[in-house]
């Protein structure tokens, strides 16, 4: 099976599994796909959103129903998370438009958010609505014009689309590793 056929026939579902778990990587990379014509723009940032937005949505209400016997159990988690309590409490509005632009935070924030208490389900729901399309919106696009880039600076991209892909993956598993060596 080419690269070709792998992208076309599983990519949306990678973005939409990535995008649910974090997924910045493989945004960049579905916009890259985009740009080269195996998937449609605008279907990366559909499958995007879908994807992050449901999980931001569960987190919350794990956070909301089950957080604070979770954070009982890990006391290294609640000083940072008075952080979180803080901001929601001055900036609640700007933070959830937002958290999805931070890397690393887009699982744990809308966790704390619902730990916290001070959002209400619908107002959350909006706000993550509008600020996970954004995101969705301007990462694949991110992606997709670096695709001119690489273009513009290689020549005929399609002689190193693999090594490309390979290597936006290979960075993406890295950085998953350390984030995950680093929570243990």
């Amino acid at each position: 099976m080419s690269l070709q056929e792998l992208v076309s026939n599983y990519g949306y579902l990678a973005i939409g599994v990535g995008t649910f778990l974090e997924g910045e990587t493989i945004l960049v990379l579905g916009g890259l796909a985009a740009h080269r014509g195996f998937l449609q723009l605008p279907w990366v940032v559909a499958c995007a959103f879908l994807g992050a937005f449901s999980g931001h949505q569960l987190y919350f209400h794990i956070g909301r129903y089950k957080g604070e016997q979770l954070l009982a159990k890990r006391p290294a988690w609640q000083a940072k998370s008075e952080k979180v309590f803080a901001m929601a409490e001055k900036h609640q509005i700007w933070l959830i438009l937002g958290f999805s632009f931070i890397y690393g935070v887009r699982t744990v924030t809308p966790f704390l958010l619902g730990v916290a208490g001070v959002v209400s389900p619908i107002r959350f729901f909006l706000l993550s609505m509008i600020g996970t399309l954004a995101w969705a919106a301007v990462v694949a696009s991110v992606g997709y014009f670096f695709g001119y880039a690489l273009e513009s600076m290689l020549g005929n991209v399609k002689q190193y689309e693999l090594l490309i892909f390979g290597v936006f993956a290979g960075i993406g598993v890295i950085i998953w590793l350390i984030r995950h060596l680093r929570h243990r």
